[in-house]
């Protein structure tokens, strides 16, 4: 869908006005309704609608009005509006005609926002007109989206559009994790996830992509045991951004690349096991980040480092009771072969942090199903050796509505992955304190770096109840794109 600023909203399609608590009718809807003999309160009156956010009321061909329809939103009290509050408005009309049959529609704020809220406004737009319709071959003409130009009006258009330069990347990020995420795994499979990242060379991404001979002569034990019974091969794939100050240290996102989880010898059960096409939903969020990185020319210094590796069960599979050695030297006790994420992540932790000394790393991970049953599918839990990035990263989820809860780690917490028969296990104790064991686990490989572990399978895939959330269209979210580029922008770019 092409986006664009302008002073005033097109002659022609629909447009959509906003509303404040109580129907209170902004400047735009005014007119409208004066030009349509009443019309707009008339159809207030006739329904619920009372200008909440995001709520919205259509209203078809109104007299003296050139609009095909016309589009109430709520914007809620005004002056309690936040940027978020304008996506998510933005973002239901888009939802509301994506696939009407109607092909350009006009959003007019005027003076009711500035640039940068009209730039948001673009964002939800965008985030709400993604679709995921590649293999659905029979589509009948009026379930594909019609929807196919936006123009929002707003008095400061030069800013809008500077703004857009940044959050349009966003956009774009958040479209590529939810790309990936979504892709079936005889798509998208080790070696072509890293063909794939190997093309973002064309946004100014320097790409590298280590094979399985590398990672052998490195020593990495505990990933390549994970993908051995795959027929694809595992792979590393690092990006790097260099936007910011020649000689400054990076800053390291890490992200489990698993494009399909059988469990291994370990099998899942079969029911849901589809999903775990999603479990490289950490590495989406990197990609997704790097990518809007360079899209916007971000000031800033970082590096994108993935693992991308398929877990599957043959008569090569890794076995539950194998000791396996990581690049670190640790030696690791194999109880579970379905607690595989944290042994790709073990070793891509140490190789990053060994070779590029970064100034801190954050790693993403659909690591566990314990942080489901602790935040459901609202919140990511974090982890974190350093209150300063716990805190960082606490605020950009509540900016960016991707909010994260920080869990407990220490010493009582280390004991659960101790074991008898090797420097560590891979599984705490049972049931109790999962998604903490496998942070400790991950704990023991990022020395005394800053660093945080975000665990987002409750996150990344179904769709973050995005039936209250008309940004959240597809089962793969994207989730980790927008707080990892709120917390760059906020706490280091210059």
């Amino acid at each position: 869908m092409k986006i664009e600023f302008a002073a005033a909203p097109s002659a022609a399609g629909a447009i959509a006005v906003p509303v404040y608590t109580d129907a209170v009718l902004s400047p735009a809807a005014q007119a409208i309704d004066a030009s349509s003999g009443g019309a707009i309160k008339r159809a207030i009156a006739a329904s619920r609608f009372a200008g909440k956010p995001a709520q919205t009321l259509e209203i078809m061909a109104p007299s003296g009005s050139s609009a095909s329809r016309v589009v109430l939103f709520g914007l809620g009290d005004k002056d309690k509006r936040t940027g978020s509050t304008l996506e998510k408005a933005a973002a239901a009309v888009v939802a509301k005609l994506l696939i009407s049959g109607e092909t350009r529609l006009s959003i007019q704020f005027d003076g009711e926002t500035d640039g940068d809220g009209a730039a948001r406004a673009g964002l939800g737009a965008r985030l709400a007109a993604y679709r995921y319709d590649q293999f659905r071959t029979k589509l009948k003409d009026d379930q594909k989206p019609s929807l196919t130009e936006l123009v929002i009006a707003v008095k400061d258009v030069d800013g809008a559009k500077a703004a857009w330069t940044g959050w349009g990347a966003v956009a774009d990020g958040v479209d590529l994790a939810r790309e990936v995420t979504n892709l079936p795994p005889n798509i998208l499979n080790p070696e072509t996830y890293a063909k794939k990242i190997e093309g973002m060379a064309e946004c100014g991404l320097e790409i590298e992509i280590l094979d399985e001979v590398q990672m052998t002569e490195l020593g990495m034990g505990a990933l390549l045991g994970v993908g051995q019974a795959s027929e694809f091969e595992s792979k590393i794939a690092i990006m790097k951004w260099s936007g910011g100050k020649e000689g400054e240290k990076p800053l390291l996102f890490v992200g489990k690349g698993l494009t399909f989880d059988s469990g291994g010898i370990s099998l899942k059960p079969g029911a849901g096991m589809d999903e775990m096409r999603g479990d490289m939903g950490g590495s989406a969020a990197v990609v997704g980040l790097m990518r809007a990185l360079a899209g916007r020319k971000a000031n800033v210094n970082a590096i994108g480092i993935v693992g991308l590796v398929e877990n599957m069960p043959d008569g090569n599979a890794q076995r539950p009771g194998d000791i396996v050695t990581a690049m670190s030297g640790t030696t690791i006790e194999i109880l579970n072969t379905d607690a595989e994420g944290r042994l790709v992540l073990a070793d891509v932790l140490w190789y990053a942090q060994d070779r590029f000394d970064p100034k801190l790393i954050i790693d993403l991970a659909t690591l566990t199903g314990a942080i489901l049953i602790g935040l459901g599918n609202t919140r990511a839990g974090i982890f974190s050796n350093s209150d300063e990035i716990a805190a960082q990263l606490s605020s950009a989820g509540d900016a960016s509505d991707e909010p994260v809860w920080r869990m407990p780690l220490g010493p009582d917490y280390e004991k659960h992955i101790e074991t008898k028969n090797a420097d560590i296990k891979n599984v705490g104790e049972g049931r109790l304190a999962g998604s903490i064991s496998a942070a400790e686990f991950l704990k023991c490989f990022v020395n005394d770096k800053p660093w945080c572990h975000i665990d987002i399978a409750g996150t990344a895939m179904g769709g973050m109840g995005g039936k209250d959330d008309p940004r959240q269209p597809s089962w793969g979210t994207g989730w980790g794109v927008r707080i990892l580029d709120r917390f760059v922008r906020d706490n280091y770019e210059g």
